[in-house]
């Protein structure tokens, strides 16, 4: 542009430099050789004319409509005069230049930039050496341009400027009819595509960074500069790292063995043999195969082929083995044990890399898969199967292994084809029953409470003989009550207390009062005997006014019963319901967990119509509370064992929550488990030598579905239950003579203690003074009884209600007159004198006096054979001396061959065993103690092994393995109470208590010890460790337990220390991944074999997981737990007490399931209305 010159408009150049170029239009070759380098599809014109087409192009357009440029040519304009001679001149300098640079850069030109005065433009060339195409006519040229534009935009196919087109509207748009098939295919467009763009910094003018910031999407530049962080340990590479077996360096290579090496020889520096020093080994450091590369030898032919690395020894010998399984197998194909090692065999099989490796690299491409074991076991299986048909244990471990493969209906078919080929084998019942129980999908609690009748049924048929095909098995008869108890406590759990006390109830009456005429039936035609006693209304074992089957069956003989007009004080008590719901205010899910549990409280007992009332079967307010014959007639069974009468009896007061001493039996104990009263020491700490052990075995009594962490403590029933357990002792006292009627006693008279301590421990004054008047009560009308006074179980037991209200110079005076009735030294004189001495001893402690000459009194009377005489004074040295001999000489006496297989005799040993312990603590000291205690284990310990684990002796009381536990106990108990009253180290009672676990891992009262003790320690290895093996070597449920619960104790260590006042402070235990490390052992323990159908195992990661505030997998583990343990009803209302918002969800999932739900929502609704 020209300073005082009118401008028009002219062809823009490709180039800013050339825009003021032009030449004229019949300027040859010339312009055409230049042509290139004009831009046809812009004008230049003066700033006016521009503004005016912009506005004139943004008048024409639609308001909101974009105006977008796309780089395609429009119609050339005329070009000037000027223009054409400037391009005239240009072409001939370009010729110029262009034949001086051809032959220095060989028909390549450099574009070369440079600034005219006169034109205010920049040329450069870059052209190459023969263009045919720009000699042509411009003209000619032009036209052709112009067709083509044409055409293309009739088409639709060119873009082009909208501020050429002549009429815009709203519709203008650009149609492509090439569609790209890949587009659809990949679901995106193609990367090369997409424009690109390098951005340099994170920032943008114009914004103040102080108040603006920009967010760039994208990768950032950080992650340019980010560099490789080291891997940790539980990544997945390093993890498989990790399973690799490391190479064993050896100084000389041996030939591989099929012999398993128990160690790694070590070479001795004798068997060495000195290098020889040559020229090319000087220094003598050389080994041979060094040596021979030296000399440019390679090795030997028998050398080369031996296998000197680590896996190829490990591949001859696996392979080894796994002939010589083939072999056996071949040879003896009915051994079961064999075929059962050979699929144990696998899972080390599978641990070597490619044993079976094909190809060469296959070892490391090949991945251990589960699936593979799985398959190769069946394989192995099905061919066991083939040679062994009638064997249950191979047909069971494919059942449980294809529990992998099969879906769960296929599963239930194949399992019904097996009972049905073995309905005789009661260990398979056992595992079907389980089976079924844990099928989340397919569970329903009539469907298990029929398969539970149908089990007893054929059982009891097969017993009878009435099943000809398969004949009665050894151990029959308990295994079915086994299974009765089972069932009762599945009843129990699911909240149908009513039918698992209905249960008990019939099988009262079914075994103690039966009929003369039908003993000789079988158990079928039994059954039909008893169900018109059932439902004549006549009252049930525990009911007021129950006489039994036998006399309904005399008297209806004779005309029925004689109407008895009831008493005044015979009605219900109208209070529970009135204060049912106490505070309308609480959420509802809170009222309703409170309703739920006092309905379960208050009526766990079956509701039957009061015909003294005129009620009948439809003045039931709650049907589910009514018990029909159908649900209880299929699971009668006959017990013909006195020993299972009385624990039918046991059993029944236990599930009522009376401290009989019975535990469920160990095939149902852990299903059973689902409180943490386990952990409760109770009175342990305050009083580890008399503390009572009431046997809780972490299973709740009928009507308690409390709060996991509630401690359990007998607090009693409401009056009906109360007198429901008097009915019960009053009606079976008659049925049992001497020990067995002694020990019922002892547990009435134990269960009313109990309930004194929990006043003690509530410290509630007003309720433990009736309490305590209630409990002497019964036990003077227990003495007054002829045939209990000479039974020193109950004055043992009401000397010591005495000593716990605080009347010790009364229970001295109960005390001194027991002892002077007492004759022989037998068990019960023993543990009288025992208890006595203890007592005093533990008032020695409190008291800090003299040392407890009463209690070495007591325990030296016991050896003399005069009466007993009160205490007067210290006791000579000479007494005590005789007292010694006596105890060792008595203890001599009991080692005998012949009298340790005498029940009695294991108990007196027992009982002598403690009280010369306690006796040489008193008078030598603890030492002494240890000496007596490790004299009788290693006596025991022996006899134990050679007895070897017999049933019917193991479980009793009397037996060997139990007198060294009770020994054990008592060993550890004095050591801890040293420990408490003097300055005494740890290490004794902690190896004590350890070397106990290792023969008794199930004792939970030397896990709480052991627990208990171990927590004052801050390292914890150790610990670990002891945990770790013994959940290795046994199936226990208990070492996974007390684990948990002790690392749980050190969290709430850490926990306590880390807060004060409610504020965080700096960690002071250097303690690390607690959280992690229990989470871990809540997953290996439901792996075990026992931990999965464990609900009190589930209660506890559940409440563990809720209280570290994880809600989303709280929720799964709650419905994992549900897979494993869909019976538990406390897992239903733990979940609506954790998680309120889904309270209407897990009540929809107890109805499904048919779990008992005394308090609809409905209801609930109606009652918080009014």
């Amino acid at each position: 542009m020209w300073r005082g010159t009118a401008v028009r408009p002219v062809i823009m150049a490709l180039f800013p430099a050339f825009a003021g170029v032009s030449e004229a239009p019949d300027s040859g070759s010339s312009r055409k050789e230049l042509d290139w380098l004009s831009n046809p599809s812009f004008c230049v014109g003066t700033i006016t004319s521009l503004s005016q087409q912009t506005e004139g192009a943004t008048a024409l357009a639609p308001e909101g409509s974009p105006l977008t440029r796309s780089p395609l040519k429009s119609e050339p304009s005329d070009e000037s005069d000027t223009n054409e001679k400037l391009k005239q001149t240009s072409r001939k300098k370009k010729k110029e230049k262009k034949k001086k640079r051809k032959h220095q850069h060989h028909k390549k030109t450099r574009r070369k930039h440079g600034q005219s005065s006169s034109s205010g433009s920049e040329l450069g060339t870059d052209s190459e050496k023969d263009q045919p195409s720009r000699n042509r006519d411009s003209k000619t040229e032009s036209e052709k341009v112009n067709q083509e534009n044409a055409a293309a935009a009739d088409t639709g196919r060119c873009f082009i400027w909208l501020e050429d087109i002549q009429a815009l509207t709203g519709e203008t748009f650009r149609t492509d009819k090439k569609p790209d098939p890949a587009n659809w295919e990949y679901k995106s467009l193609y990367r090369g595509d997409i424009a690109r763009y390098k951005r340099k910094g994170d920032s943008c003018l114009g914004i103040n960074p102080k108040k603006q910031c920009i967010s760039w999407e994208g990768a950032s530049t950080e992650k340019k500069r980010s560099h490789k962080h080291a891997e940790r340990y539980f990544t997945k590479k390093n993890v498989g790292l990790m399973k690799v077996d490391g190479v064993a360096i050896s100084g000389k290579t041996e030939p591989p063995s099929s012999e398993p090496v128990s160690f790694i020889p070590v070479t001795g520096s004798d068997d060495v043999v000195p290098s020889v020093t040559t020229w090319l080994n000087p220094l003598g450091i050389y080994d041979q195969s060094t040596t021979q590369w030296l000399q440019g030898q390679g090795p030997s032919e028998q050398e080369s082929k031996q296998p000197d690395s680590q896996p190829d020894r490990e591949n001859v010998l696996l392979k080894a083995k796994v002939e010589e399984f083939n072999r056996r197998v071949r040879e003896n194909p009915r051994d079961i044990q064999l075929w059962m090692a050979f699929v144990a065999f696998q899972d080390e099989v599978m641990k070597s890399p490619g044993l079976y490796a094909i190809e060469e690299g296959a070892q490391e491409k090949r991945k251990m898969s589960l699936k593979l074991i799985l398959e190769k076991k069946l394989a192995i299986l099905e061919r066991a199967i083939e040679s062994n048909q009638s064997s249950v244990d191979l047909k069971l471990a494919k059942l449980q292994l294809c529990t992998e493969f099969w879906e769960p209906s296929t599963l239930v078919k194949e399992w019904q084809k097996l009972i049905f080929l073995h309905p005789n084998n009661t260990a398979l019942w056992q595992k079907y029953l389980l089976f079924c129980q844990s099928q989340f999908s397919t569970f329903s609690v009539s469907k298990i409470h029929s398969l539970y009748g149908k089990c007893l049924s054929t059982l009891s048929a097969v017993k009878d003989g009435s099943i000809l095909s398969h004949p009665e098995l050894p151990g029959t008869e308990e295994a079915m009550f086994a299974l009765f108890l089972q069932q009762c406590h599945f009843l129990r759990q699911a909240g149908h207390s009513e039918k698992a006390v209905s249960l008990f109830q019939a099988m009262v009456d079914f075994t103690f009062f039966k009929p003369d005429s039908v003993k000789d039936l079988p158990t079928k035609g039994q059954v039909e005997f008893f169900e018109p006693f059932w439902d004549s209304g006549e009252p049930r074992a525990g009911e007021k006014g129950a006489r039994g089957w036998r006399a309904w069956m005399h008297q209806q003989e004779r005309g029925g019963w004689v109407a008895v007009s009831p008493d005044d004080d015979d009605d219900d008590d109208p209070e529970g319901d009135a204060q049912e719901i106490r505070d309308k205010t609480l959420p509802r899910w809170q009222v309703w967990l409170a309703a739920e549990r006092s309905r379960d409280q208050r009526h766990w007992r079956p509701w039957r119509p009061d015909k003294t009332k005129k009620q009948t079967e439809e003045d039931c307010e709650d049907p589910e509370r009514q018990v029909l014959f159908d649900d209880i007639g299929q699971s009668l069974i006959r017990l013909s064992s006195q020993e299972l009468q009385f624990q039918l009896i046991a059993a029944f007061l236990q599930f009522l929550g009376v401290p009989s001493g019975f535990g469920p039996p160990a095939s149902c104990l852990y299903l059973a488990m689902d409180e943490n009263s386990i952990f409760d020491n109770g009175l342990c700490d305050e009083k580890p030598l008399t503390s009572l052990n009431l046997s809780y075995s972490g299973v709740s009594c009928v009507g308690r579905t409390d709060q996991l962490g509630c401690r359990r403590w007998t607090r009693g029933h409401n009056r009906e239950g109360e007198e429901f357990i008097r009915n019960i002792f009053h009606l079976v006292m008659p049925l049992f003579s001497g020990k067995e009627k002694s020990q019922l006693y002892f547990s009435w008279f134990q269960y009313e203690m109990a309930k004194v301590i929990w006043c003690l421990h509530t410290k509630n004054k007003k309720r433990l003074k009736s309490q305590g008047k209630n409990c002497k009560k019964l036990a003077k009308n227990l003495l007054k009884e002829p045939e209990n006074r000479n039974n020193f179980c109950l004055w043992k037991q009401y000397a010591h209600l005495e000593w716990l209200l605080g009347n010790t110079e009364d229970a001295r005076k109960v005390f001194d007159t027991a002892l002077s009735m007492a004759g022989s030294q037998d068990h019960e004189l023993c543990e009288l004198s025992l208890l006595y001495a203890e007592l005093e001893v533990e008032l020695w402690s409190d008291l800090r006096g003299a040392p407890p000459a009463r209690a070495v009194h007591v325990l030296t009377r016991l050896t003399e054979n005069g009466s007993y005489g009160p205490f007067t004074g210290p006791v000579l040295a000479v007494h005590i001396l005789k007292a010694r001999k006596a105890y060792e000489h008595a203890l001599q006496d009991c080692w005998g061959e012949s009298r340790v297989s005498d029940p009695a005799a294991r108990s007196r040993l027992t009982s002598l065993a403690k009280c010369f312990m306690l006796f040489q603590y008193l008078t030598v000291g603890i030492e002494a103690a240890a000496r007596v205690y490790e004299q009788v284990f290693a006596k025991l310990k022996g006899r134990d092994a050679a007895e070897g684990p017999s049933l019917e002796d193991s479980a009793s009381p009397q037996s060997v393995g139990c007198v060294l536990e009770a020994v054990t106990l008592m060993h550890t108990s004095l050591l801890r109470f040293h420990s408490r009253v003097s300055v005494y180290p740890l290490a004794p009672l902690r190896d004590a208590l350890s070397q106990a676990l290792k023969l008794y891992p199930d004792n939970q009262a030397l896990w709480r010890s052991y627990v208990q003790v171990q927590s004052k320690s801050h390292d914890a290895s150790k610990t670990r460790r002891f945990f770790d093996a013994i959940t290795r070597s046994t199936k226990s449920l208990e070492p996974w337990l007390f684990a948990i619960e002790a690392e749980k104790m050190r969290k709430r260590l850490v926990e306590t220390v880390q807060r004060v006042d409610g504020r965080e402070v700096h960690t002071t235990i250097p303690e690390t991944g607690l959280t992690h490390r229990i989470k871990a052992l809540f997953e290996n323990a439901i792996r075990s074999d026992n931990g999965g159908q464990c609900p009190l195992l589930w209660r506890m990661y559940l409440n563990f997981l809720v209280s570290l505030g994880n809600k989303e997998r709280s929720k799964g583990v709650f419905y994992k737990a549900l897979q494993n343990c869909p019976w538990a009803k406390v897992l239903y209302m733990d979940a609506v007490d954790y998680f309120p918002d889904e309270m209407q969800v897990v009540l929809d999932l107890m109805t499904e399931k048919e779990l008992r739900v005394r308090l609809p929502l409905e209801e609930l609704e109606l009652l918080l209305e009014d």
